[in-house]
C-alpha cells in the first residue's frame, strides 16, 4: 500500500473520485463540500490505520514506559488540516481540491470543531499529545466523549446566548468505536468489609448502579514520521439488565429502564454541566469519576496484557499525568484497584500509586482549586470516600508525629476539612510530582498558594513553563508566513523549532522586513474580509489590529481593555482631528453561562461596538468587532493578522498563557504585564520588543494581604476614570438607565478587585508606546521578527521533552 508521504496528485485524486463513488454513490460534479470532506477523511483514514497497528506493535515489542495524559478537556479544533500537513501531504491536496474545482478552506471548514473543550487547558493538552506523536515517545490521551460541547454562542442585541453544541451531529470520521475495550463503573451502593482468611481485608459492593465507559480512539498523528499514537474518549452507556422476553406492556421496569438510561448517558452528555444545582455539581463529580475510573482499569489491562512482572512494578512501566485537578480522583481510584482486586497491602499500594501519578496545577485562583462537599462523594462513591478518608488519615497523623514545625497546619493541609474534600491537596499527596506551568506561577504556588506543601515535599514541586505546537499555529495557521521563515533559514525549524532564532541575523534587513510586513498585510485583508461576511463591517486594513481572544474572565480584564476604547471614543468626540491612528479592536470570548458580571463585559463590548462602528463623527478611527462562538477554528483565522496581543491579566492570576505564545510566534507585539509567561517572553525578547504596563504580581499579593489600595481614591482623582465609570452608571451606554450599574458598583463598592482602575493609566501609556511604535514600520517589524525569532522556546516540543525527561522518564520509541 502507497504510505500518505509517497501518495502522489494523481494517485490522491483518483482515490478521492473512487470514494465518492463507492462510499456515497455520486461523481464529483454532483458531490458538496461535505461529500468531499468524508471522501477525503476515508483516503487518509485508510492509510493512517496500518501506521496507527504498527506503533501500538512497536509500543508492545519495545515494552518501554508509557505516559498516559489525564484531561477532561481535549480541545482538538478540526483534524482533517492538522492531519494532512503532519502526513506531509497538505499541498498536494490543496492542489488536488483545486483541480477537482473545490476550494481547499471551504472542504476543511465542513468538518465541525470537536466539543471536547473550553479553553487553555484543552487547547494545552491537544498541543501536548501533538508533539509526543511528532518527537516520537509512547504517549496517549484519556478524555470523555461529550455529545455536546461546552455551548455554540450567538450574540444577540449585545448578549451573549447559549445553544447546544451538537459536534457529533454528523457523523465523526476520525473516531473508532472499540466496544471490546468497554469497562464497568460502579457508583453508590453499599460497600461491605470482610476479614479474609489471611488476615487481610476483603471489600465488597452491592446495589451500585453500573455504567458502561466504551472507548472511542482517535489517531494522534506524529509530523512526518508514521507515529500514530491514541487519544481515547469514554462514553457511558447503560448496562442492560435481562427483561426477560416481556413486551413493553407488561414490563413496567421497561419506562424507568429509560430514563436511567438517559440518566447514565448525560455523564458523557455535556462539556461542564451547569452547576448552580446539587444535581448539576452531582453530575460533574460523576464524570470525573467516569473518566478516571475507565482510564485507570483500561491502563492496569494493558499493562497486565504486556508484562510478566507483579503490578509492583507499575511504576516502571506507566507515569500518569493528571491536567489540574479534575482528574484527582485517580489515585484513590488506583488505590481501589490495587488493594480490592489485585489483594496489595495499603502500603504496597501506596507505594505504587505515589511513583505512578504527577500533577500539573493550572491555577492560583481560590475558586478553581476543586472541593467536593463530603457527603456528596460519600453518597456517591462510598469505596472511594473510604480510601480518601484513610489517606487523609495517615497523611495527617504523619505530619502529627514527624513534622513537629508544621502541626499548627494541620488543618488547611488536610485533604478533608470543614467537611469539604480538597482536590489539590489530595493530588499533591498522591502524587510524586507536582508542576506549575510559568516559572512565576511555579514561584507563586511554592512562596503562596502551596507553601506548606512545598515546605513538606520540597523535592516534588517543579516548573514546566507551557507551550504550543508551532505546527498547528505556525505551519498550517499562517502558512505564507512559513513559507518566507523557510526561504530565509531553511526548513530545519520545523522540526526543531528553536532555529527560528536564526531570523535575527535579518531582523535589520530592510527588504525582508518589507516581506514580512507583506505577508501580515495578507492576513489582515483575509480576517478583514472574514469580519465583514460575519459582521457586515467594514474595518481598516492599514489599522492597528488590537486583538484579545480568550475565555471571559474578571481577572483576564477583557474590562480594561474596553474602558480603553470607550477612553479613546470619549477623546475623539471632542476632537475628531486629532492625530491617531486607526484602530481595529477584535474580541473573542465564551462566559460561563452563569456567570453574570463576565456575560455584563460581553454585553458592554457589544454595545460599546453599536455606538462606535456607526458614529461619523471619529471619522472611521476607531472599530470594535466581537466575534461570536469563539473556539480553535477561529482562532487560526484571527491570530496571524493580530498586530498587538492582548495580554492583560491582572499580574498573579494567569498560570501560564498560550494565547501570548500562538501570537508571539506570528509576530504580534505582546501588550501585557508581568504574568504568566509574559515574564518568560520578556526575558527573552527584552522590553524594548514588548509593551509592559501595570502592577506586578508582588504588588498585587501585597495589596490582597495588607491593603492599602482605595479605588473611589482613583475616581475622585483622574477625571477619565470618573467619566467612564459614570456613563455606565448613567446609562449613556445603555438601552436602560440600570445598564451596566452592576459593573460600576462591582468595582467602586467591592474595590476593583482585579485592579483595573490601578492599572488603567499605565495601560494607556503602554498604547501610546505601541501607537507610535507602529507608525515606523521599520521598527515594528524589526520587533515583530524578534518576537518570531524567540518563540521556538515556547514550542510545546521543548515543553514535552522538559516533562519526557524531567518528570515522565520516558524513552522515544
Amino acid at each position: 500500500m502507497i504510505s500518505l508521504l509517497q501518495l502522489t496528485a494523481s494517485d490522491l485524486k483518483e482515490q478521492i473520485i473512487n470514494k465518492l463513488m463507492i462510499d456515497r454513490g455520486i461523481e464529483v460534479s454532483e458531490a458538496t463540500g461535505k461529500d468531499v470532506y468524508y471522501a477525503l477523511t476515508s483516503v487518509v483514514n485508510e492509510k493512517i490505520t496500518p501506521q496507527w497497528f504498527q506503533t501500538d506493535k512497536k509500543y508492545k515489542s519495545q515494552n518501554n514506559k508509557q505516559v498516559y495524559y489525564l484531561s477532561m478537556e481535549f480541545l482538538i479544533g478540526r483534524l482533517l488540516e492538522s492531519n494532512l500537513l503532519n502526513c506531509g501531504i497538505l499541498d498536494v491536496t490543496n492542489v488536488v481540491l483545486e483541480e477537482l474545482g473545490f476550494n481547499p478552506s471551504e472542504i476543511y471548514a465542513a468538518e465541525h470543531d470537536a466539543g471536547l473543550g473550553n479553553g487553555g487547558l484543552g487547547r494545552l493538552a491537544a498541543c501536548f499529545l501533538d508533539s509526543l506523536a511528532s518527537l516520537n515517545y509512547p504517549g496517549h490521551g484519556y478524555g470523555i466523549r461529550y455529545r455536546y460541547g461546552l455551548f455554540e454562542q450567538r450574540i444577540i442585541h449585545g448578549n451573549q446566548v447559549e445553544l447546544p453544541d451538537y459536534w457529533l451531529k454528523d457523523p465523526y470520521p476520525w473516531e473508532t468505536r472499540n466496544e471490546k475495550e468497554a469497562v464497568v463503573i460502579q457508583f453508590h451502593g453499599d460497600v461491605h468489609m470482610f476479614k479474609r482468611n489471611d488476615g487481610t481485608l476483603e471489600f465488597k459492593y452491592e446495589n451500585t448502579d453500573k455504567v458502561m465507559a466504551v472507548p472511542y480512539d482517535i489517531p494522534i498523528l506524529g509530523y512526518e514520521n508514521e507515529v500514530v499514537n491514541t487519544l481515547r474518549l469514554w462514553s457511558a452507556e447503560a448496562v442492560f439488565q435481562d427483561n426477560k422476553g416481556k413486551s413493553i406492556g407488561e414490563n413496567k421496569e421497561f419506562y424507568r429502564d429509560l430514563d436511567h438510561q438517559h440518566s447514565i448517558e448525560q455523564i458523557s452528555g455535556f462539556l461542564y454541566p451547569d452547576d448552580s444545582s446539587h444535581e448539576g455539581r452531582e453530575l460533574r463529580l460523576k464524570q470525573q469519576y467516569f473518566l478516571v475510573s475507565s482510564s485507570i482499569q483500561n491502563i492496569i489491562k494493558y499493562y497486565k496484557k504486556t508484562n510478566r512482572k507483579s503490578l509492583s512494578h507499575l511504576p516502571e512501566k506507566v507515569v500518569v499525568q493528571i491536567n489540574d485537578t479534575h482528574p484527582s480522583l485517580a489515585i484513590p481510584e488506583m488505590m481501589r484497584i490495587l488493594m480490592d482486586e489485585e489483594r496489595f497491602s495499603w502500603d504496597a499500594a501506596w507505594k505504587v500509586t505515589t511513583n505512578v501519578f504527577a500533577y500539573t496545577n493550572h491555577t492560583t485562583l481560590s475558586e478553581a482549586l476543586e472541593t467536593w462537599p463530603k457527603d456528596m462523594l460519600q453518597n456517591l462513591l462510598p469505596r472511594i470516600y473510604m480510601i480518601i478518608e484513610e489517606i487523609n488519615e495517615r497523611f495527617c497523623k504523619d505530619i502529627w508525629l514527624h513534622h513537629e514545625e508544621l502541626q499548627h497546619k494541620v488543618h488547611e493541609m488536610a485533604i478533608i476539612a470543614d467537611d469539604r474534600v480538597h482536590m489539590a491537596r489530595l493530588a499533591i499527596v498522591g502524587s510524586f510530582s507536582i508542576n506549575g506551568v510559568a516559572r512565576i506561577h511555579t514561584d507563586i504556588l511554592k512562596k503562596q498558594e502551596m507553601k506548606t506543601f512545598y515546605s513538606l515535599f520540597p523535592e516534588r514541586f517543579n516548573n514546566k513553563t507551557n507551550g504550543i505546537t508551532h505546527r498547528r499555529w505556525l505551519l498550517q495557521a499562517n502558512p505564507e508566513l512559513a513559507k518566507l521563515i523557510t526561504d530565509v533559514i531553511g526548513p530545519q525549524w520545523i522540526k526543531r523549532p528553536k532555529q527560528l532564532i536564526s531570523l535575527l541575523k535579518y531582523s535589520n534587513d530592510r527588504s525582508l522586513l518589507e516581506k514580512f510586513d507583506q505577508v501580515k498585510h495578507e492576513n489582515k485583508n483575509a480576517l478583514s474580509n472574514y469580519i465583514y461576511q460575519q459582521t457586515g463591517i467594514l474595518i481598516d486594513n492599514q489599522s492597528i489590529f488590537d486583538v484579545q481572544i480568550k475565555r471571559l474572565h474578571e481577572y483576564k480584564r477583557q474590562l480594561l481593555n474596553i474602558f480603553h476604547v470607550i477612553y479613546l471614543y470619549n477623546e475623539l468626540k471632542e476632537n475628531p482631528n486629532q492625530d491617531l491612528t486607526p484602530r481595529t479592536f477584535i474580541f473573542g470570548a465564551k462566559a460561563a453561562p452563569s456567570y453574570h458580571m463576565a456575560k455584563e463585559v460581553i454585553k458592554l463590548i457589544n454595545t460599546v461596538a453599536s455606538i462606535v462602528n456607526y458614529d461619523k463623527d471619529i471619522r472611521g478611527k476607531l472599530k470594535v468587532i466581537f466575534l461570536e462562538n469563539y473556539n480553535v477554528s477561529l482562532a487560526e483565522k484571527i491570530i496571524p493578522a493580530a498586530d498587538i496581543s492582548e495580554q492583560i491579566s491582572t499580574a498573579s492570576k494567569e498560570a501560564s498563557g498560550t494565547g501570548n505564545m500562538k501570537m508571539m510566534m506570528n509576530g504580534a507585539l505582546t501588550l501585557g504585564t508581568l504574568d504568566g509567561a509574559n515574564i518568560e517572553i520578556n526575558d527573552l525578547v527584552g522590553n524594548q520588543n514588548m509593551f509592559i504596563f501595570g502592577l506586578t504580581s508582588d504588588q498585587v499579593l501585597n495589596y490582597y494581604q495588607n491593603g492599602g489600595y482605595n479605588a473611589r481614591d482613583i475616581y475622585n482623582t483622574d477625571d477619565r476614570i470618573r467619566r467612564i465609570l459614570d456613563q455606565l452608571n448613567q446609562g449613556e451606554f445603555g438601552i436602560h438607565d440600570i445598564e451596566f450599574k452592576d459593573i460600576y458598583y462591582n468595582i467602586l463598592y467591592h474595590n476593583d478587585p482585579y485592579f483595573v482602575l490601578k492599572d488603567f493609566e499605565p495601560y494607556l501609556e503602554a498604547h501610546e508606546l505601541a501607537e507610535r511604535a507602529y507608525r515606523d514600520r521599520a521598527t515594528w517589524m524589526n520587533m515583530s521578527v524578534t518576537n518570531i525569532a524567540y518563540s521556538g522556546k515556547f514550542s510545546s516540543d521543548q515543553t514535552i521533552q522538559e516533562y519526557a525527561t524531567d518528570i515522565w522518564k520516558i524513552k522515544r520509541g
